[in-house]
C-alpha cells in the first residue's frame, strides 16, 4: 500500500480518509527535521502545512513521492517549479476559506469606517462613564467606492458583500474579463483603482509579481481619507512604506490581517498605531473553515496516492 505521512493533527474520521487510501505513519505536530525524514522515508504522500521545508533533502529520503497536501490555501512557501521538476504534485486548500476571508475583510470594512475600535477603547476606559467627549463621527459605508485587488474566488466574494452595503465595487486584475458569475463591479486599471477608492482591499495570492504590489508609489496615489485591507499575504505590501504612510497621516488607517514578518517581533511599531487594527493571521480561523481545509487536504493525499486528479492542485500537469 502507499506510504502516507501525517504531520498535521486531524480529526479521526478525517484520519480515516487517509487510512483508507495508504498505510498513515503519523508524525507529532512540531516533530524535530530528522525525525520527521526518519519518517518520511519511502512516503508517497504527505499531508503538512507550510512550516515543513519539502527540499532535495526530502526528495532523497522519500524519492517515491507523489503529492505534497498542504493545509492552507496559501503555497508561497512551496518551490512549484521544484515541485514539479520531480513529479511532486503540490495541493493546497482554495474555496473552502472564501467566506472566512472575506467576512473578516468586511469586518475591517465597518471597524475603520464607523471607527468602532475608537468608541470601543473609549467606552472600555471608563471616558464615557467619566463624561468625557466622544471620538470624532464616524462615516457610513454607503455610497463609497471599495477597490479589490485581486479578483478571484475571494475578492469576488468580497464584492458581493460590498455590494449588500450599498458601496460602489470596482477591481483590477491581471486578467480583463470577470467570470460570468462575477457580482457587480467594475474593471479599473490598478491606478485608477487606487486614486478613486475609500477602501483598498488586498486579495492576490503571493508570487513574484505580486510581491510589494501595494508599495511607496501605490500609497501615493491613494486619497487621504481611504483605508488599506490586507487579508492576503503580508508581503504584497510594502510594510515599511505603509507604516510610514500612516505616520504621515498619508492615507487614513489599515487593517491589516497578514504582515511580511510572521510572527512579528515583538516590539513591530506597525501593530501599535493608533490609525491601524491588526490581527495575528486569523482570516481563517473558524472552526467550521479549518476542519473544511483539513479535510480538503486530506481528500487532496487519497486522490493523488490513489492515482485520481485531487480536488484542489497547484500543479496539475505532473498528473497529465
Amino acid at each position: 500500500m502507499p506510504k502516507i505521512i501525517q504531520a498535521v493533527p486531524v480529526e479521526d474520521e478525517l484520519h480515516e480518509i487517509l487510512a483508507a487510501a495508504g498505510e498513515v505513519t503519523v508524525v507529532p505536530f512540531g516533530a524535530e527535521r530528522a525525525e520527521f525524514l526518519a519518517a518520511a522515508a519511502g512516503a508517497h504522500g504527505i499531508l503538512l502545512n507550510p512550516l515543513i521545508r519539502v527540499d532535495e533533502e526530502l526528495l532523497a529520503a522519500a524519492p517515491e513521492l507523489k503529492v505534497v497536501a498542504t493545509t492552507s490555501v496559501g503555497y508561497d512557501a512551496f518551490d512549484v517549479d521544484f515541485l514539479t521538476a520531480h513529479g511532486v504534485a503540490l495541493c493546497n486548500t482554495p474555496g473552502v476559506l472564501n467566506d472566512a476571508v472575506a467576512d473578516l475583510t468586511t469586518a475591517f470594512m465597518l471597524m475603520l469606517s464607523r471607527g468602532l475600535m475608537g468608541f470601543e477603547a473609549y467606552n472600555r476606559s471608563g471616558a464615557w462613564g467619566r463624561r468625557e467627549r466622544q471620538p470624532a463621527l464616524a462615516h457610513d459605508p454607503q455610497g463609497k467606492t471599495f477597490g479589490v485587488i485581486g479578483f478571484g474566488r475571494i475578492g469576488r466574494e468580497v464584492a458581493r458583500r460590498m455590494n449588500a452595503f450599498g458601496m460602489n465595487v470596482i477591481w483590477y486584475d491581471v486578467f480583463e474579463d470577470a467570470p460570468a458569475d462575477a457580482p457587480p463591479a467594475e474593471r479599473r486599471e490598478m491606478d485608477d483603482l487606487l486614486r478613486e477608492s475609500d477602501f483598498v482591499s488586498v486579495h492576490t495570492d503571493l508570487n513574484n509579481s505580486s510581491r510589494h504590489v501595494v508599495g511607496e508609489r501605490e500609497l501615493a496615489l491613494m486619497k487621504p481619507s481611504a483605508y488599506l485591507i490586507n487579508t492576503s499575504r503580508g508581503p504584497t505590501v510594502d510594510q515599511r512604506a505603509l507604516q510610514r504612510a500612516l505616520e504621515e497621516n498619508r492615507i487614513a488607517g489599515a487593517g491589516l490581517d497578514v504582515l511580511e514578518q510572521e510572527p512579528p517581533q515583538a516590539d513591530e511599531p506597525i501593530v501599535a498605531l493608533p490609525n491601524v487594527i491588526s490581527f495575528p493571521h486569523i482570516g481563517t480561523a473558524t472552526e467550521e473553515t479549518r476542519y473544511a481545509m483539513r479535510k480538503l487536504a486530506c481528500q487532496n493525499v487519497a486522490a493523488v496516492v490513489g492515482g485520481e486528479m485531487p480536488p484542489a492542485i497547484v500543479n496539475p500537469s505532473v498528473l497529465g
